[in-house]
């Protein structure tokens, strides 16, 4: 999600979280399995059938809310969950997605082991400059092009995933979503960079060495490739669309600074001028990029909507499931999850930090992690200030959890859900959503318990 006004959801959409029972989020957990299990075992069926299957959970969903709080508000909070965050999260990864799709890396680029890391460095650096959306969607491409003609490659789009579509975002309120919520509610622009740069180095250093000695072994059981006679040099093609993307970047620190105060209403969502214009900017961009961009290049990257067709289908349906979990979740401990309010604070009201960090983090990795973020914030106080200062360990286990735990999962962060359906596209075998579930984990939580006890500053403190 790009923008979260600074409201709670019970404020936008009338819902009462705190009268609302568990069953109420079994929509969403029928939605989660629908993705996890549908393209494991009826893969046909679900690629014919995904959207039908999405929305009959959002019916369910909305026929549920209506059954409990009248129509009136069931419409209400459908109405923000469209307006008031899925259209401009839509919105940025359409134009990214298009934009980086005119976007040609040609040339005699081979899937070595050292090609590949430095691809992967590269992304990892641009993802906090240019967010990891753009990051992914700029050198996902021209990644799967190099290693098509191995017959191991799914690991590469794995750590790709994790690496440019996460970890390396921490950095910026432009990497990722999280932290532009952050920046939106007080926090300093360069707060991520002073106070998380040794950590998202150690991670990232150390999940580079590990990606270093998996394709090293990977590529020691693969026939060497037949040498080329002629090597074409590499050429970046269709670049007309860097300048798009800067602007599209300009236009989101437009939207956080420039508040002209102009709301518009539509059903209790709230509206503001600077963010309709943003996103009417991006959609000018993405349709400055489809009239100046030659129609070879997109070809040349083997670019077809499937992708986004499929990623606006299903997180539609997951904006919507999500409705009353968010809504029992802001309950706080009046809700049926005021058990997290306990287990992240200690009796005498001081925040602890580890659980701070794990809870942000397994919620980022099943639920959109930018209003996890935002329900964590809130929860240790909601003050900048004073999460910036004494509360510093407190504001970096939330960010660190939201942005490196969303690696987690396919629908942890919206990039890595897009980027397995570039690969899929693109003939690679990726794994399911528990296969990349279980190899994600295996890098990653060895990380995050060392993390969780690493002596630099901010320190989790475990208490």
């Amino acid at each position: 999600m790009l923008v979260i006004l600074p409201q709670h959801a019970h404020a936008a959409t009338g819902l009462d979280g705190a009268a609302m029972q568990w069953p109420f989020a079994l929509p969403f957990a029928g939605l989660l399995l629908s993705i996890a299990l549908g393209p494991l075992l009826f893969p046909k069926f679900w690629h014919h059938h995904y959207g039908k299957i999405a929305a009959a959970w959002s019916i369910l969903t909305l026929a549920s809310l209506a059954w409990f709080a009248g129509s009136g508000p069931m419409l209400t909070s459908f109405v923000h969950a469209m307006l008031g965050e899925y259209l401009s999260f839509m919105v940025f990864l359409f134009t990214l997605y298009t934009v980086a799709g005119g976007i040609v890396v040609s040339g005699d680029l081979k899937g070595t082991l050292w090609t590949n890391t430095a691809i992967l460095a590269l992304g990892t650096a641009m993802a906090s400059i240019v967010g990891t959306t753009g990051a992914a969607m700029i050198l996902i491409r021209p990644l799967i092009r190099a290693n098509l003609a191995r017959p191991h490659h799914a690991h590469v789009i794995v750590f790709f995933i994790i690496l440019v579509a996460n970890v390396g975002g921490a950095l910026s309120p432009l990497g990722d979503p999280p932290l532009l919520v952050g920046f939106l509610h007080g926090v300093d622009f360069f707060w991520p960079a002073r106070n998380l740069w040794l950590q998202t180095t150690i991670v990232a250093g150390l999940l580079l060495l590990i990606f270093i000695a998996l394709d090293f072994w990977r590529s020691r059981r693969e026939p060497m490739p037949r040498a080329s006679e002629a090597s074409e040099p590499i050429r970046i093609r269709g670049v007309l669309n860097v300048p798009l993307i800067a602007i599209a970047i300009a236009s989101i620190l437009m939207s956080a600074i420039w508040r002209p105060g102009i709301v518009f209403d539509v059903l209790g969502t709230k509206l503001e001028l600077q963010n309709l214009v943003r996103d009417a900017l991006m959609v000018v961009i993405a349709g400055l990029s489809l009239w100046l961009t030659p129609d070879e290049h997109r070809e040349a990257n083997g670019f077809s909507w499937e992708p986004i067709r499929e990623v606006a289908k299903l997180f539609a349906a997951i904006f919507t499931a999500i409705i009353p979990v968010i809504a029992m979740l802001n309950a706080g401990p009046e809700g049926s999850f005021a058990w997290l309010l306990s287990a992240v604070t200690e009796p005498n009201g001081a925040p602890r930090e580890v659980p701070y960090f794990w809870f942000t983090g397994m919620m980022s990795a099943f639920l959109d992690n930018a209003p996890t973020y935002l329900l964590f914030f809130e929860l240790a106080g909601g003050d900048p200030q004073r999460l910036m200062g004494e509360l510093s360990g407190t504001l970096a286990a939330i960010s660190m959890g939201a942005v490196y735990m969303g690696a987690l999962t396919y629908i942890g962060n919206a990039p890595n859900f897009m980027v397995a359906a570039i690969a899929r596209e693109r003939g690679i075998q990726m794994p399911g959503f528990f296969g990349y579930l279980v190899w994600a984990s295996a890098v990653l939580i060895p990380l995050f318990l060392l993390l969780t006890f690493l002596p630099i500053a901010p320190v989790l403190s475990v208490h």
